[in-house]
């Protein structure tokens, strides 16, 4: 595995979910398969032109994973140890990388220390390991003290990450992770309300054991640069661009997300240089189908993440378009059991109303061709963004990566979008381009077109996506 993690494509996977793990956890039952169903997806993937994957959560909780029981132990309803240990080395023998689902800012309340504080009160050991006890009031749960919540849910018991006993404890766990299991990055769940101070003291432990480790942060609001920056996480979730992919489609008003991209990424961008992880549905917002006016636009949709600045990551089953949305109460149908292999069929287990809309086939062939087209230009993976063209339903940018070039390696794209529902014509113009020179569309090489004075006169057909690299 010769490329960074912040250049590759990931592929989500929610475990518990997609292996039809059950709901709830009775921590007697024997160890499931469905770490071992994982590793007979990965030629899968390999297809896909996947080479990272962010798996979560893994390790034993009491119902969806977040609610951690144990740090250092696969969840029953999974497998073991041996089994997570397995897949990762056959993810690496396929040259994808590994990272994991870290549930550092809080546990459940089965986890040994809670369960200690419940059962002994002021007199616990792990009475400081909690944000906010207080034994003069009841916790709404019931208990005879009062803590902190993640988010006001009080089966999700903050902990205190500046004691020492609590780092001591994570830190550990992570090691093990390391070591053990060879992973190579995590994201940090809820990162957004985990201290600064602790996250700088992960990055140094888990850099220290090993240098080119991958930590990114799940975070919603704010300036990302407070997360992703030097000595603390080197990505976090892109939410901001992730609704200007969507709505930009269904208010046909592209201007949304150009202005995004320029505010992030321009040249005078707020995370110019950074690496941020982009997705355009995962495990906590409603399918990219579902939440689309019109599902045939997940083509464009996906083009559009595969050729902005970022790090692109697919949800497990998006690429064949099925669809899912909160329901009250419940996430379950935003993380779906799929069949285990093509031949049981994609959606032998997805209920009527989870199904695709569209040709599942046309989806996967066109973010497999995405993904190959990424692979092999630097410009789309590691270029600058400078817009070119903007109006309701035209978008046009081009992505110039001023490292080495290789024959294999093209450092220039300029990336054409039309969402409108007729063929569209638009003149780009940028000194870039030069004068006659021959561009192709890298995603259809019979469409041709050359540039005049820095200028390139581009037909784009409905609901398309070109990306326009040099002929030569």
């Amino acid at each position: 595995m010769t490329s960074t993690i912040s250049s590759r494509v990931f592929y989500h996977i929610y475990p518990l979910g997609m292996c039809g793990a059950p709901a709830r956890n009775d921590f007697a039952s024997p160890p499931g398969s469905g770490l071992k169903q994982l590793a007979d997806r990965i030629p899968h993937l390999q297809s896909l032109g996947v080479n990272a994957v962010y798996l979560g959560p893994l390790f034993e909780s009491a119902a969806h994973g977040y609610d951690t029981v144990d740090y250092w132990h696969v969840d029953r309803r999974l497998g073991t140890d041996a089994d997570l240990a397995a897949l990762v080395r056959s993810f690496h023998d396929a040259g994808i990388a590994v990272v994991l689902d870290a549930v550092l800012n809080h546990t459940g309340r089965d986890f040994f220390a809670f369960r200690d504080l419940r059962e002994k009160g002021p007199e616990s050991a792990y009475r400081g390991w909690y944000k906010g006890v207080d034994f003069s009031h009841r916790s709404p749960a019931g208990d005879s003290f009062m803590y902190e919540g993640w988010s006001g849910h009080y089966d999700l018991a903050k902990l205190e990450t500046a004691d020492s006993g609590v780092r001591e404890h994570l830190f550990g766990a992570v090691r093990h992770w390391i070591e053990d299991f060879h992973i190579d990055g995590l994201r940090l769940d809820a990162a957004d309300v985990l201290s600064p101070d602790f996250m700088d003291a992960l990055s140094i432990f888990c850099k220290s054991i090993k240098p080119d480790f991958w930590l990114m942060g799940e975070v919603v609001h704010g300036d990302y640069t407070h997360w992703a920056r030097a000595g603390r996480l080197d990505s976090v979730t892109n939410y901001e661009l992730y609704k200007g992919l969507w709505s930009s489609l269904n208010d046909r008003n592209f201007f949304e997300l150009a202005w995004s991209l320029n505010r992030q990424s321009g040249s005078e961008g707020l995370y110019k240089g950074l690496k941020l992880y982009t997705f355009v549905d995962n495990h906590d917002v409603p399918r990219a189908a579902s939440v689309l006016n019109r599902p045939a636009d997940l083509p464009l949709l996906y083009s559009l993440l595969f050729t902005v600045p970022g790090i692109p990551s697919v949800y497990y089953g998006s690429e064949w378009g099925i669809r899912g949305a909160k329901q009250p109460g419940s996430d379950a149908d935003l993380r779906p059991a799929i069949a285990e292999t093509a031949e049981q069929g994609k959606y032998a287990r997805l209920p009527p109303h989870l199904k695709p809309e569209i040709s599942a086939l046309h989806l996967e062939n066109t973010i497999r061709a995405l993904s190959a087209l990424r692979k092999s230009n630097a410009a789309l993976r590691d270029g600058d963004y400078r817009q070119l063209h903007v109006s309701s339903t035209l978008l046009a940018f081009e992505r110039i990566f001023k490292g080495e070039k290789t024959p294999n390696d093209q450092s220039y794209a300029a990336v054409a979008a039309n969402a409108d529902d007729s063929t569209a014509n638009v003149s780009i113009r940028a000194e870039s381009l030069g004068h006659g020179r021959r561009f192709v569309d890298a995603l259809d090489r019979s469409a041709g077109f050359t540039s005049e004075h820095g200028s390139l006169a581009v037909q784009i057909p409905a609901r398309t996506l070109r990306v326009l690299v040099p002929a030569d």
